[in-house]
């Protein structure tokens, strides 16, 4: 069991989140001041705007990457990055996580286990070059191409309704999007159970993150439905749902060609271009199976 504290700045300002452990004290919103311009006329008026600050992720005192994110769901993010960035098989490999409020952002202090953390401490050796900002802050070519996680078989197939339903269910699950228009989600589909999960943050990468570890604590399996985004579809979205195990990623805007080809060789059917009752599916398009509307809540 993971051990959770947080540190934060009293000098901030109270926290948004309903969970106390998962809030430190920052607000993920700010209201400012705008003119806004009208076919009627210009005026003075506030907007909701997401914050958007600097994460890092640190594992045994050392800085591993840091992400401009959403200051919202710490626990979630520490484990999913872990997980879908192939440091931790499991939350069981991790014996503590660590939030630390610095002013000028966030440090997510994360302690492996002894094995997990020599295979780490291995995984860094390896690699060479500096930390770079472009792909999770990874340090290499080598590493950004990584081999794939391979799907297993799965005995989820979506009909049409399911998929379209997924996409129409997640819309409602976004409350920071509600309220600023500019934050990606991501959500988890279970046919007969609508949407069970949904993150939402500034970045796509880190929403996905943070819906692995939701799932991960919650003890859902990957591989029992559909990864929902609201983003293009990136490699690395590909990747990350691949170490998730889920066989589906569902999305409303393109995929890349590179995230196409990854996911025709993880075994992950893509999805994309949701728009109403339309779709294309780019790979493995057997999961998607025709068959009566099946309603879910």
């Amino acid at each position: 069991m993971m051990d959770i504290m947080i540190r934060p700045d009293a000098t901030l300002s109270a926290a948004c989140s309903s969970d106390a452990a998962e809030g430190a004290s920052r607000s993920v919103v700010t209201a400012i001041r705008r003119i806004t311009h009208r076919p009627d006329g210009v005026s003075a008026a506030d907007r909701m705007v997401p914050e958007e600050t600097p994460i890092a992720l640190s594992y045994s005192g050392t800085t591993h990457a840091v992400m401009m994110a959403s200051p919202a769901d710490f626990e979630d993010f520490a484990l999913g990055f872990s997980i879908t960035e192939g440091i931790v098989a499991s939350a069981g490999e991790i014996d503590a996580v660590e939030v630390q409020d610095l002013g000028a952002g966030i440090d997510i202090q994360i302690r492996l286990h002894d094995a997990a953390n020599r295979r780490f401490e291995a995984r860094r050796r390896r690699l060479a070059g500096p930390v770079g900002c472009g792909l999770c802050g990874i340090e290499s070519i080598e590493e950004a191409m990584r081999s794939v996680a391979i799907v297993g078989a799965s005995k989820v197939n979506l009909t049409p309704d399911d998929i379209t339903r997924s996409v129409r269910l997640l819309s409602g699950l976004q409350p920071l999007h509600r309220q600023t228009g500019a934050v990606h989600a991501a959500g988890f589909y279970v046919p007969g159970q609508g949407v069970v999960a949904a993150r939402e943050d500034v970045g796509r990468h880190n929403a996905l993150d943070k819906l692995a570890g939701a799932l991960s604590r919650a003890g859902t399996a990957g591989a029992a439905g559909a990864v929902v985004v609201t983003s293009r579809v990136s490699v690395e979205m590909v990747q990350k749902t691949a170490s998730i195990g889920s066989p589906f990623i569902i999305a409303v805007s393109a995929p890349t060609a590179l995230a196409i080809r990854t996911a025709q060789a993880a075994g992950v059917t893509l999805v994309a271009l949701v728009r109403g009752d339309d779709f294309d599916i780019f790979t493995h398009s057997h999961r998607v199976v025709s068959g009566g509307a099946r309603h879910v809540a």
